[in-house]
């Protein structure tokens, strides 16, 4: 690709426009210094999630550790927040696509997390230009013109900008540094902090990150001394870095503290991340036959175990200092369909309400039309404060709380069908590079598609997989309505003018990854092999 690049890097992938401002012989060798010195600890921590897995296949149940009870038991907080993210009472997400970065920092939300992950296609030409977009964005430079010629641009108020990477399981595998593929997130953080770290100081608000799908405090302290050696390198004083943790793994919730207290010289709170945190409760006990969740649908916040969970949050936060932010209800705005989309609104209402009352900072939305609402909610409970620290949540949450999965009923043809249909749409969508699509009124990304196949999956093992008209579901019923809803979801493709070219595929994939003996720990990785 270039004759510059440092020794020991490779990049098996095209150079586009402008591609070679970001891939710099500078930036690939802090990427190649930072993966020298952590990659062997990344995947050893990757191991040790697999015998942990392994463990609780063979019965075990998770537990506080013994070995931070003085963590948890100790007198400390994390450091004082930057001013820039102080308010956080609204949050939108969504990928780095140019049009959407705009959109999103203009929404009125105080933050926007930016997503090179879930809602991310992390196909090469998405990656790299979504460093290009931020590169632009941070400047103010960022513009858009769409084939009407409608002209985008940045208002001179923006949200705050949050980035988040790739999680720890991901690879980028067309950069290799010494014939090893770099750690996907790692790769993202790099690049983005090389680049844009000292212009976001300069400017008041950064580097601010988002983590995801980690399931230990070690995993945190791994991003915690990336943090440091980061900082060091390009001389930016230690706790700049400020970054939120989002708690999407069963197991997370049993180290929150330590988390928060792992990065506490970098820490920006918590952040309650219900869809993965869904399926992350099926793959985890997938062999426990006691256990089987109801359709999708039936598992909201309400439920038990997802209640205890979002409050145990809020207490660890608020304990130490830290903001707890809010999930994102997928929720979008209906068109053409007033009587639809006051329900969704009102339901956007609901979960920010709901959000509030329990001593939330801020939550999150996916749709730039739901800002206003989900401010208007917190708003109501904060006023002008910035946080709600002071609401010290006295309630006590443990194992019983959180492993406790209910409801197991309804499980209707209808919610297989449902799962089915969201599968192909998402994965057929994802392979053609959109990792953030609305489907049925609802905004799906990466999540939820995990949540549909995994759900199936365990729908045909488990003895209490059965509809409830009292049919058992199993490989032959699901390989049955495969064809049917492919069907469906083809001509919803076709009437919205769009190519469908990989939903075959992606209907044989999530017939393969629902319906292997051995689960697949992540969709995500045979669908980015199976990428170019």
């Amino acid at each position: 690709m270039s004759p510059n690049l440092p020794a020991g890097v490779q990049i098996n992938a095209p150079l586009h426009p402008r591609f070679d401002e970001i891939l710099t012989p500078e930036a690939l060798a802090f990427v190649a210094k930072l993966h020298r010195a952590f990659e062997a600890r990344r995947q050893e921590l990757l191991k040790k999630r697999i015998e942990r897995q392994a463990r609780i296949d063979d019965g075990e149940m998770p537990d506080f550790l013994p070995e931070t009870k003085h963590i948890r038991e100790g007198d400390w907080k994390v450091a004082k927040l930057p001013k820039a993210l102080e308010f956080r009472r609204v949050e939108i997400t969504g990928p780095v696509e140019r049009k959407m970065i705009i959109n999103a920092f203009n929404s009125g939300a105080d933050s926007y997390m930016t997503d090179f992950e879930d809602s991310n296609s992390p196909n090469w030409e998405n990656q790299i230009q979504g460093q290009v977009n931020l590169f632009d964005a941070i400047r103010r430079k960022l513009t858009f013109t769409n084939e009407a010629g409608k002209e985008y641009k940045l208002n001179d108020k923006i949200a705050t900008l949050q980035i988040r990477p790739r999680g720890w399981h991901l690879d980028e595998k067309h950069v290799l540094v010494d014939g090893q593929r770099v750690s996907g997130g790692l790769f993202d953080f790099a690049l983005v902090f090389f680049h844009n770290a000292k212009e976001q100081v300069a400017r008041g608000a950064g580097p601010f990150f988002y983590l995801p799908k980690m399931e230990s405090h070690l995993e945190a302290r791994l991003w915690n001394d990336i943090f440091v050696m980061a900082q060091n390198e390009i001389g930016l004083p230690q706790g700049t870095i400020k970054a939120t943790v989002l708690i999407e793994t069963i197991l997370a919730t049993f180290e929150l503290e330590e988390i928060l207290y792992e990065l506490r010289e970098h820490s920006a709170g918590l952040n309650a991340g219900r869809w993965d945190y869904i399926f992350s409760c099926i793959k985890k006990f997938k062999r426990n036959t006691d256990f089987c969740l109801a359709n999708r649908g039936a598992i909201t916040m309400e439920v038990p175990f997802m209640r205890s969970y979002a409050l145990a949050l809020v207490k660890a936060c608020h304990k130490r200092g830290a903001p707890a932010i809010g999930g994102m209800s997928a929720l979008i705005p209906i068109k053409g369909d007033p009587e639809a989309n006051e329900k969704a609104l009102a339901g956007i209402r609901h979960d920010k309400t709901r959000d509030a009352n329990d001593g939330y900072d801020g939550g999150w939305v996916a749709h730039p039309g739901l800002v206003s609402i989900a401010m208007e909610e917190f708003v109501k409970v904060l006023g002008d404060r910035p946080n709600q620290w002071d609401k010290q949540r006295t309630d006590s949450f443990g194992p019983k709380d959180w492993l406790d999965f209910q409801p197991e009923q309804p499980i209707t043809e209808t919610g297989l069908r449902n799962n089915i249909n969201v599968g192909i749409h998402y994965l057929g969508s994802w392979l053609a590079g959109n990792g953030c699509v609305p489907i049925h009124n609802l905004m799906e990304d990466a999540a939820t598609a995990e949540i549909s196949r995994s759900q199936v999956w365990q729908w045909v093992r488990s003895p209490k997989g059965n509809l409830d008209d009292g049919r058992k579901v199993t490989a032959a019923m699901v390989k049955g309505l495969i064809p049917e809803e492919l069907a469906k979801v083809k001509a919803t493709v076709s009437a919205a003018g769009e190519k469908t070219e990989t939903y075959d595929q992606a209907a044989g994939i999530f017939e393969k990854m629902s319906l292997a003996d051995e689960y697949p720990e992540f969709l995500t990785l045979p669908l980015y092999e199976a990428m170019a």
